[in-house]
């Protein structure tokens, strides 16, 4: 049985608790940051004329520190203000030079400052760390009561969209595929658990409200096409209509498209969960969300063959900016149906993109009954069918998706330690370029970096530049053109086995031999080798070594590696002591 400690804070404590890393966010129920500027602005406002806000409920976490059950977007809006990430309703900034606690975070190069704006006094500074907030600990709760406690409290207040409601205290493997797959299409994927100071990072920035987030929503795939609107990923229906393709692909039935639907669905211990949840057990979440994904890369072949078209533009003869998810599960079913279930390859993608031209006017957004979505996909299925031929296709299953390498390099950016880019293994010395000698014996102590994080995976990606400018330089090269993913841009490998005048197949083979003829430790070696993986990328090709979690330390020769922050360092005496300990 938890307790309830009630242990009011000023805000300087609680600002005071973020920078020591105290504050953490548990993806499993909480949602994005989705406070617009005005709502954040109004509770900036509520605090400097001490009006009351509504408390904050944490968790103790057995790690240390706080899980925030209710509350994150007060909290990040309060030390967004305070950190400069916008201005109060009168446009003046907070003052950071008169709060030691935020100016040693500028000194560190953690926070910027706005240098040219009008600032709040040292008094409204004093006065708004002085607040006190309303805060309550719980002591001693178990994942389920946390869990529970969330669910109950934005059921009170129908704070929460339908689906976040439906998605919050739900553990089961359904729930979680949704999840988990819905985050690497967004490109927000992150551990379960992080630091609140890295939500902004996860978070999506609306094209009309820019809050310097991460993750564009124009980059977002739903967004991308038009099948959703930007605003609709704040209330989490990206995940809504995962859950209806999930539920009618492993269920083996095209479910009713309806809200009562999903409820049952989502309601633990309902026939039809139970059902769901039994059926997935069977199918397999990995084997569901490998195809999902394949599925969805076909679509984007067919959107980019030829002049690259939006899939709103190439379903719908007229004009249309409504989001348009039933027409896509359509698609998607009689997709997932030819080319998974059915055996079939596509053998003409310009065809079939000719094909699909103004499909939607031949599938009805009013058909919701499984008879009459069936009827749907079966018309479309009729368009499909004569671009594809006979075959299986070999890389549905554990290999990496688009969405998955747009994953990787999106959380490259916030999880340094695990993660490396690379743009290649040719200098960009334009008039001495070549192989870069050096370059695949640093891969291998990079990889006996990643894995003496301790048993965690990690990734190597290469064909990504992490700087404009070498994006720039090799355009200008190789006249290709970047694709760029957050800050990142996706320049590909396929240039360099072209420079070199090799066929990529060479070019991959010229890594794994290396990696094959090192003196990595086993069983790191073996592990890498059998997880490396070449995509094509959109034309660009992207080569991904994975690094499954190690046993125990890895080593190159008698040497041992180990990551601080972006950097591959050698070990020595208690570098090497540490990394034993991680294991």
């Amino acid at each position: 049985m938890p307790t309830l400690d009630p242990a009011p804070r000023s805000i300087q404590s609680v600002y005071n608790w973020h920078a020591a890393g105290e504050l953490f966010v548990n993806r499993r129920y909480q949602r994005k940051l989705v406070w617009t500027q005005v709502e954040k602005q109004k509770l900036i406002e509520s605090i400097q004329n001490q009006y009351p806000v509504p408390a904050i409920l944490l968790a103790e976490r057995d790690e240390g520190g706080y899980e925030i059950i209710d509350g994150l977007q007060r909290l990040s809006t309060i030390i967004s203000f305070i950190e400069n990430g916008f201005s109060a309703l009168d446009g003046r900034y907070f003052d950071i030079s008169h709060f030691t606690g935020a100016q040693v975070r500028v000194d560190e190069g953690l926070v910027e400052t706005k240098q040219d704006a009008e600032k709040l006094s040292q008094r409204e500074v004093g006065t708004f760390l002085d607040y006190v907030m309303a805060i309550t600990v719980m002591r001693d709760a178990s994942e389920a009561e946390i869990d529970d406690v969330f669910q109950r409290i934005n059921t009170y207040g129908h704070r929460l969209s339908d689906q976040e409601r439906r998605q919050s205290g739900v553990q089961n493997e359904f729930a979680t595929t949704v999840r988990e797959l819905a985050t690497t299409m967004r490109g927000d994927v992150s551990t379960d658990v992080l630091p609140l100071s890295e939500m902004p990072s996860i978070s999506i920035d609306l094209p009309m409200t820019k809050h310097g987030y991460r993750v564009q929503a124009e980059d977002v795939f739903w967004v991308k096409h038009g099948i959703l609107r930007s605003t609709d990923l704040r209330d989490s229906l990206d995940e809504q209509y995962i859950a209806d393709i999930l539920a009618s692909v492993a269920g083996g039935t095209i479910v009713e498209r309806s809200k009562a639907a999903l409820d049952e669905i989502y309601d633990a211990g309902s026939t039809e969960s139970t059902r769901v949840e039994d059926a997935l057990q069977v199918y397999g979440a990995d084997t569901f969300s490998d195809e999902f994904k394949f599925c969805i890369d076909e679509i984007e072949k067919v959107c980019s063959t030829g002049s690259n078209t939006k899939l709103r533009d190439l379903l719908f003869t007229s004009p249309n900016t409504n989001g348009f998810p039933s027409v896509f599960a359509i698609l998607f079913f009689a997709f997932h149906e030819l080319l998974v279930k059915g055996n079939n390859v596509v053998a003409d993608y310009a065809g079939l993109k000719t094909g699909l031209t103004g499909m939607a006017v031949h599938v009805s957004a009013k058909a919701t009954s499984t008879e009459k979505r069936v009827q749907k996909v079966n018309l479309v299925k009729g368009l499909i069918q004569p671009h594809l031929v006979p075959g299986k296709a070999t890389n549905i299953y554990g290999s990496q998706a688009v969405a998955d390498i747009d994953g990787l390099i999106q959380r490259s950016q916030i999880e340094l330690p695990h993660y490396e880019l690379k743009q290649g293994l040719l200098t960009l010395a334009p008039t001495s370029r070549g192989l870069d000698a050096g370059m695949i014996p640093k891969l291998v102590r990079t990889i006996c970096a990643i894995a003496n994080n301790g048993p965690t995976a990690g990734a190597i990606v290469l064909g990504v530049a992490d700087k404009s400018s070498d994006a720039d330089k090799i355009k200008t090269l190789d006249g290709t053109e970047p694709r760029r993913v957050g800050p990142r841009y996706v320049v590909g490998v396929d240039r360099e086995a072209a420079f070199l005048g090799e066929q990529v197949e060479d070019y991959f083979s010229r890594i794994k031999d290396g990696i094959r003829n090192s003196s990595l430790s086993e069983p790191l070696k073996s592990d890498v080798l059998a997880s490396i993986d070449y995509n094509n990328y959109y034309g660009l090709g992207v080569i991904v070594i994975g690094v499954p979690p190690q046993r125990g330390p890895a080593s190159v020769g008698t040497e041992f590696y180990f990551r601080s922050a972006d950097q591959t360092m050698q070990a020595a005496g208690a570098d090497i002591v540490a990394i034993t300990q991680r294991f």
